[in-house]
């Protein structure tokens, strides 16, 4: 099986939102084939639909969460993406950049697998060298 993006937080969650992005659901329909996400984008849903109060919202988004995400495949944080973004994270420092750990996590996973990162939020990830991104939210 050929992956070739993987699925930032804010993409991932996005099909659980009351009025989803058309533009993400089409596109995830599309290459349903071809996504992953990382361990810390799973860490990243469930610790927020923990914060959240008890709620009916709350179990919606948990039983998302158990039954949609956790069924892709998912990529952990490895030896060669702490490699890689210790370098990163140490070049970025030097031009007075200095990106969310966590994103710089994601960031480094998606780059050791030769995947293209899908974000809404592209500027926290356009400075890290070679990264390929792509934004679903827009047209």
């Amino acid at each position: 099986m050929s992956f070739q993006y993987l699925l930032d937080t804010n993409t991932l969650s996005e099909p659980a939102k009351p009025t989803p992005n058309e533009n993400v659901l089409r596109q995830l329909n599309i290459h349903q084939s071809e996504i992953v996400t990382a361990s810390i984008v799973i860490h990243e849903l469930m610790y927020g639909c923990l914060r959240l109060p008890e709620s009916r919202r709350r179990d919606v988004l948990w039983n998302y969460v158990q039954e949609s995400v956790l069924s892709l495949p998912i990529f952990n944080y490895d030896c060669q993406a702490a490699e890689w973004h210790a370098q990163e994270r140490a070049r970025l420092t030097k031009i007075g950049k200095t990106p969310a750990f966590a994103d710089g996590q994601i960031a480094s996973i998606a780059f050791c697998n030769n995947l293209i990162l899908v974000t809404n939020n592209v500027a926290d990830f356009q400075f890290f060298e070679g990264l390929r991104i792509e934004n679903w939210f827009v047209s």
